[in-house]
């Protein structure tokens, strides 16, 4: 009867931890969507070029690769596994645009603004790339820094 109540115990445990790992996922996810949003607002889109999308995408790609190497193994921050969730997957997850990015390119090209099309993705995709490695080379001399 005590080995039947231990793994009742252990699997209600491992719900719990799973549950508030969701909820920490979500809570990112909101905050990332409100960051998003925000700098929607706050960015114009210029002769119909659309900055806000692009700037988000480049920022969301310099946090993820940023914190995930700060925070990795060998990173100088400790992360509880909630917390990488919370940032890379919450928040990156919100606040990055890939969808928007993707019917944005599929307007301008339906609207015959294949060059803007064109210039947008191969914009897009350098500066992600760039942005990823960038936060990357960052946190990795970060955690070569001696001390706390």
């Amino acid at each position: 009867m005590t080995a039947g109540k231990t793994t009742s115990n252990k699997t209600t445990s491992n719900r719990w931890t799973t549950a508030i790992l969701y909820a920490y996922v979500a809570a990112g996810g909101v905050l990332g969507s409100l960051a998003r949003y925000i700098a929607a607002l706050l960015i114009p889109v210029v002769a119909g070029f659309p900055w806000p999308t692009l700037f988000v995408n480049i920022t969301g790609s310099f946090i993820i690769g940023f914190y995930a190497t700060l925070s990795g193994p060998d990173g100088r921050l400790f992360a509880s596994t909630r917390q990488r969730q919370f940032v890379m997957t919450g928040f990156c997850g919100g606040y990055t645009t890939f969808s928007s990015f993707s019917l944005e390119t599929v307007r301008l090209l339906r609207a015959g603004s294949q060059a803007t099309a064109l210039t947008y993705i191969v914009a897009s995709v350098v500066t992600w790339l760039a942005a990823v490695w960038l936060g990357h080379v960052l946190a990795s001399r970060l955690n070569r820094l001696k001390g706390s």
